[in-house]
């Protein structure tokens, strides 16, 4: 099946045509409006330097329900040692940043600079978040995303500290719930998503869920946790 080439016309092909590894179609920008309307139809960009944007839409996508994210024992007893400060849209872009910084057995990243670009960018719409694990003023953990509606779009994490990006998660997690989420998306299926309990679903479900999610109002702005999530 060939790959769809993206044109400057502001549209996807249907997702179902995608190959079985999940590419959907090459090119493109990474304009905040193709962004929302990528992930609006279960599409999300990934892909490395000098390279093209290439636009992906597996076909099952491992998600779960914020109120049923699971906390191992070990985790759950390091979160109530309390060892970070939490927060939430105080370091969207070193989140980004740190995220991007190559890893044990990679050649190199996937958040390249023209992606740090774009999703500052729907950051700054109040799009975009990120939440943060903070240890004697630097910042030690975190991740970010895409929220839209009733969904949150989960890109990546990182930890320079033990068990910083889960606490980060599950915290995250908390806050969704108390605001009425109702699904974060992993994207792909790794051992770092997985131990917090998630499902994969086919493709046509996950896209069905978020439409009817979408239907809820998007929470804009800068995020802050509760005081006693903190």
């Amino acid at each position: 099946m060939p790959v769809f080439r993206l044109t400057k016309r502001l549209a996807f092909p249907d997702p179902s045509l995608a190959e079985p590894s999940g590419l959907l179609a090459v090119g493109g920008d990474l304009s905040p409006e193709r962004l929302v309307l990528a992930y609006s139809n279960g599409i999300f960009p990934w892909y490395g330097p000098e390279s093209p944007p290439r636009w992906w839409s597996p076909p099952v996508r491992p998600v779960l329900r914020p109120a049923e994210v699971h906390v191992a024992k070990s985790l759950a007893k390091a979160m109530k040692r309390r060892p970070y400060e939490l927060r939430l849209d105080t370091a969207f872009r070193d989140v980004m940043l740190a995220c991007a910084e190559p890893r044990p057995g990679q050649d190199g990243t996937w958040i390249v600079p023209d992606m740090v670009h774009a999703y500052v960018a729907l950051h700054e719409l109040g799009l975009a978040h990120s939440a943060e694990a903070w240890l004697g003023g630097a910042l030690v953990g975190g991740l970010y995303g895409v929220a839209l509606g009733g969904v949150f779009f989960g890109e990546s994490m990182f930890a320079r500290a033990d068990d910083a990006s889960k606490i980060a998660f599950v915290t995250l997690c908390r806050q969704l719930e108390r605001w009425g989420f109702e699904l974060v998306d992993s994207q792909v299926t790794n051992e770092h998503t997985a131990r917090f309990g998630t499902v994969e679903i086919p493709r046509d479900e996950f896209r069905e869920r978020v439409r009817v999610l979408l239907e809820k109002s998007t929470r804009r702005g800068a995020w802050t946790l509760d005081a006693d999530l903190r």
